[in-house]
């Protein structure tokens, strides 16, 4: 029989991340392919109440200690490889995301076995795990086979967040690791982004603007559609990199991974490290003056047009239709 399924429940500031239930969802259908167990693997200092919201698990594996009070990528690599070569899981699956994604790098290295990374899926296919993963900044997609064991880091936006919220009681075992007396790496503090700024992952609207936006001043054409949707106004990093608008509104892989209802993608090209970030969103409308643009290859609806032009006139038209 194979091995368990793991997957690193990724908590931060107290909170069970959403990509914790995206991979218990993915975590879930492979156990079941497999016909075995799946483990959710949960770290921290007094988080183990936290296990009570893992119930797509069939157990949890906790392990405490002041080390990993903080997202702390040497301790968690630690107490992960420590559990991995006493228990042997067929695979770990683990979140890419700003938490867990150096983990993701060190944790194979040390273990010495292989790294499966960029995953947009996993399955179950004659007794195996199969995933389809991507390279080169996602301009190349791949399916492979995963050896046993593995370390899987998997891209947000896997399965919905909410098939992996199941109701239950998951038994909870209590592992002890042994911590070195001194760690190399520790947490010193959380910057957060400037008092007033919005958070783009809890927006249901956002109108983000590219390279077809022009000039900073255009942005404003954004900022009254994104009012009208009652939303914000993001953006892909050429804009960011102009310092058109801030950090905090950068979309995609080296910005926020978002899933709003509504996406509005005003003069943005498509390049595959935005698209990582905003592939989720239930409606996607792509404005581009190219009509081989490859966000539109995304995109549910199209307008091949001016951003300068398309985007008042919708306003207008979102304006009229709320009366």
């Amino acid at each position: 029989m194979a091995g368990n399924v793991w997957v690193l429940a990724e908590q931060w500031r107290g909170r069970l991340s959403d990509v914790t239930f995206e991979l218990l969802a993915l975590g879930r259908e492979l156990a079941t392919g497999l016909g075995t167990r799946l483990e959710a693997v949960l770290l921290g200092k007094d988080a183990g109440g936290l296990a009570a919201g893992l119930g797509a698990a069939d157990g949890v594996l906790y392990v405490e200690h002041p080390t990993l009070a903080e997202p702390n990528p040497e301790a968690q690599c630690h107490a992960l490889a420590t559990l991995v070569e006493a228990r042997k899981p067929h695979a770990l699956l683990l979140p890419l995301s700003n938490v867990s994604a150096d983990v993701v790098g060190l944790l194979p290295a040390r273990l010495k076995i292989p790294l499966v990374n960029f995953c947009r899926d996993v399955t179950v296919a004659d007794g195996q795990l199969q995933a389809r993963a991507v390279l080169y900044g996602g301009k190349l997609e791949v399916t492979l086979a995963v050896p046993s064991p593995a370390v899987v880091g998997v891209l947000p936006g896997s399965r919905p967040a909410s098939e992996g919220r199941k109701d239950g009681a998951p038994a909870v075992e209590d592992v002890k690791v042994t911590f070195p007396a001194e760690a190399r790496v520790r947490f010193e503090q959380y910057i957060d982004p400037a008092p007033g700024d919005v958070d783009l992952t809890q927006q249901a609207a956002l109108v983000s603007v590219g390279r077809g936006i022009q000039t900073k001043d255009n942005i404003e054409l954004a900022e009254e559609l994104a009012q009208a949707l009652g939303g914000a106004v993001s953006a892909s990093r050429p804009v960011i990199d102009q310092g058109w608008l801030p950090l905090t509104r950068q979309v995609g892989k080296s910005g926020a991974t978002v899933k709003p209802k509504l996406y509005v993608a005003a003069g943005i090209s498509g390049a595959p490290e935005h698209v990582e970030g905003m592939k989720g969103a239930e409606l996607i409308i792509a404005i581009n003056t190219d009509p081989q643009a490859p966000i539109f290859a995304v995109a549910h609806y199209g307008i091949v047009g001016d951003v300068l032009e398309v985007l008042p006139a919708l306003t207008e038209a979102v304006k009229a239709k709320k009366g």
